[in-house]
């Protein structure tokens, strides 16, 4: 890869592709070409896998994702073609316009990246009342919103912002699966391979303490120790730049609902969804895979009978 190129809905530094490279040691003249290579002959290998044609783009963006390890890229791909047979629900073909009870939701990666390279993920929920359905639906969206990140994205990882000030915040906690919200976070951090440099609430609510100790229970420690509670966007402003948020956060940036609505044009273009089947389609046979690394492999996984504590 020789340059990045800015989307509908992400924008880079002129700088990003050399600072990331540098960052996990890959900046040195053919070493990425040389790992991407030891991963395509590998992949080759997996006899279990059910697509082995990976680009070279995307493999790429799989190694910054794990740090420039091979061997932990190779982990990563593993368990995320695993995630998409055991955990088939979250992986539908859908358009994700005409998902049903997401109204009540906006949520968008912002365009711009941080001062030190990091990606925001903000979330805005004004629900009353929830169904079961609406975060089955709203996981299923998220993913095609990992995927596209995963193929367009170049970044050091991810700030996530919640803001709950219009919610329901008890009706939401009593809906929640706490069984489906560890199994989507194991997936997004250890399958996806996102690195989470921070989780912000912004909630006046006392129940979002209740929240907070749902997470603290599916993170690790040193994940969980980079929550934080905001009761203003003032206090918000303390820890994520305010020119990469929307206008109506304080920031530069188009509404958050602009973006939300570019965002769901990017991801239902016919292109895309043609992408998401094939990638839907990436998962496992578990019938091929070899006996003795079943237990190393598999168990632990999101869907399997062992509960992971993510980092």
């Amino acid at each position: 890869m020789e340059s990045l190129k800015d989307t509908k809905i992400i924008k880079f530094h002129p700088d990003t592709l050399e600072a990331i490279r540098k960052l996990y040691g890959l900046d040195q003249p053919g070493a990425i070409n040389d790992a991407i290579d030891i991963l395509q002959e590998w992949t080759k290998k997996q006899d279990h896998f059910m697509k082995k044609d990976f680009s070279r783009e995307f493999l790429e963006r799989l190694l910054i994702r794990s740090k420039g390890s091979v061997e932990r890229s190779k982990q990563t791909l593993d368990k995320l073609c695993t995630a998409k047979t055991l955990m088939s629900k979250f992986f539908a073909n859908c358009n994700v316009k005409e998902l049903t009870h997401l109204e009540i939701v906006e949520d968008v990666i912002l365009p711009r990246l941080t001062s030190d390279y990091y990606r925001v993920y903000l979330l805005r929920n004004v629900g009353q009342e929830f169904e079961y359905e609406f975060y089955t639906n709203y996981f299923r969206r998220l993913v095609y919103l990992l995927e596209y990140e995963y193929i367009n994205d170049y970044v050091a990882g991810v700030v996530a912002i919640f803001d709950f000030r219009q919610i329901n915040l008890g009706a939401h906690l009593r809906k929640l699966s706490f069984v489906d919200l560890q199994q989507f976070l194991t997936m997004a951090m250890e399958c996806y391979g996102f690195r989470i440099k921070g989780i912000h609430f912004i909630s006046t609510s006392k129940l979002v303490e209740a929240l907070v100790a749902m997470f603290k229970q599916i993170l690790s420690g040193k994940v969980a120790s980079r929550i934080y509670v905001h009761n203003s966007l003032e206090s918000l402003h303390e820890h994520v730049e305010k020119d990469v948020l929307p206008k109506d956060y304080g920031g530069d940036e188009m509404t958050l609902t602009e973006i939300h609505q570019l965002k769901l044009d990017t991801l239902t273009t016919e292109e895309f969804m043609d992408y998401m089947k094939m990638m839907n389609a990436a998962g496992t046979n578990e019938a091929y895979r070899q006996a003795d690394k079943y237990n190393e492999q598999v168990m632990g996984m999101p869907g399997s009978f062992r509960t992971l504590r993510v980092d």
